[in-house]
Parts: structure tokens; sequence; C-alpha cells
């Protein structure tokens, strides 16, 4: 089985069913977590080097971001159903979260020096803008963009793929750190279905083969990118949702495209 294809588990003790970290993927920048938590349940962490962002994928929760009071905020029943609210934490801090009802709460992590207050990110602040064309069109939720002045390092981005459709596509990478040109940024997918029971498909690879896999992803995995092209693909019929989490040495998203794939231009950008 691939080291960058990893599968949901059942929720532990403290309801976390997916797990990433810096150690585990065997990078340096970026960390991701998901929660289910049942009504009432409560959650509370140091975030000690890294920058956090909470991300309500379902339901509703009281969080404490540092001593900043949020209240009660969420009010999508999935991820496909409307904008997400999310929760700025910053690094030398802490976060606490309060399950209202059952819910699930996607944990983005990067490490920062730290010096940015807490803040939620309201759905209105993220907005919806359309990508693509034809075949290639997707719809993105820009939660915490490299021009957003929230975070020092984080990125995090919502992407919906309708069936049929292809997405982070034509392939790009940004794997080499040499900006204004490309910068490196390790990411990770975290894969939603419409319906569930369907599955998707991404490939990760490079020009010289070096790394070169394809997977089926099913309802709630999460890919690797830790270099190279990956393309999406969301089959007929069920619709994909991503989220995105990038860090690297720079805040910026300079990627190059495939030049297998110049043919098609570059009018609708590659953008995840």
């Amino acid at each position: 089985m691939s080291n960058l294809l990893i599968h949901p588990t059942a929720p532990d003790g403290e309801g976390r069913i997916l797990s990433v970290t810096p150690k585990s993927a065997g990078w340096t920048y970026v960390g991701f977590e998901v929660y289910r938590l049942k009504a009432g349940q409560m959650l509370s962490r140091q975030t000690g080097g890294d920058e956090i962002c909470l991300v309500i994928l379902s339901g509703r929760a009281s969080i404490r971001a540092g001593a900043l009071e949020c209240g009660i905020l969420g009010e999508r029943t999935n991820v496909f159903d409307g904008l997400p609210w999310s929760v700025y934490v910053p690094a030398q801090s802490e976060y606490a979260i309060r399950a209202e009802e059952e819910c699930e709460i996607a944990v983005c992590a990067s490490p920062s020096k730290g010096g940015f207050p807490p803040r939620i990110i309201t759905p209105s602040e993220v907005g919806e803008e359309t990508r693509g064309k034809g075949t290639n069109t997707r719809h993105v939720r820009n939660i915490l963009p490299d021009t957003s002045p929230i975070a020092e390092n984080l990125l995090v981005v919502e992407v919906i793929t309708p069936g049929g459709n292809w997405s982070s596509y034509p392939p790009h990478k940004h794997d080499t750190d040499d900006y204004p040109s490309e910068t490196y940024l390790e990411e990770t997918y975290y894969h939603r279905l419409n319906p569930p029971q369907g599955f998707g498909f991404q490939r990760v690879y490079t020009d010289d083969g070096s790394l070169d896999e394809s997977f089926a992803i099913k309802d709630g995995d999460v890919v690797l990118v830790p270099k190279g092209f990956h393309p999406v693909a969301a089959p007929h019929g069920f619709d994909l949702y991503y989220l995105n989490v990038m860090a690297g040495p720079k805040k910026a998203w300079k990627f190059t495209m495939s030049k297998d794939h110049a043919h098609i231009g570059w009018t609708s950008t590659a953008k995840e």
C-alpha cells in the first residue's frame, strides 16, 4: 500500500479519525487531522510552535481560540452544503472545542513564529469562485489563500469538482524553492464524495518518473503530495470535494505547469 494514501479510521478516544504529522509524512511543514465529535464532546490543544486553522466540515461547535471566544459556529450538514466557518489559532496559544451537535472538524497546521492574532474566518469572507471551463470546471473556496494577511505560512482552500470533471488540472507542481518562478509547498488533499459510496482518482507523479502513483480515492481519504504533479478526476455521477492544506518555507503559491499539457493552454489556470 502506498504511503501517500491514508484512509480514515474509527474515532479514537478524542474523536480523531485522520492524522498526518510532518514526521509521519516524512516532510517538514504540513500537519492535518480530522476529528468526529459527538454532541457535548470536548477537544482542547496547545498549539506549540504551529499555527492552526480549524475548518468546520459539518455540524456546529463552540470554539475558543486563545482569549477569543468565537461562540457557536457552523451551519452546514456536510461539506457540499454551503461555505465553511473556520478559525485561525496562532502559535504559542491554545484552542478549545465543544461539539454542540455531532460535528466534524479539520485541524490544519504549519510551523509558525507566532505574532498573529486569533480570528474567525466567516463564510462571506471565503466566498466561492468558479475556475476552468468545460470538463475542467471546479468551484473554489479560499479560506487562507497566499494573499491572506491572517496567517504566517498556512494556505487552506476547499474545492468542489462536479462529477465528470477534472481538477488541479492541467497538471502543475510546486516542489522547487525557486521564487518567484516556483515555490516549494507540501500539500495534503482531504477527499469527500457525494454520494459517499463512490470513488475518484488522483495521480501524483514527476517528469523523471521517480514518483508515479495513482489512487482510487474513497470518501474520507487523504492523499499526500510531497512533490510532482497531482491532478484529480471526479467520475460522472459523483461530485468530489477536497480540502487542501499547503505550507513551505515561503508563503507564496508559484507553480509550474506540465509541459506535456501545454497544448491545452493556461487561460483557465490549474489553480487547485
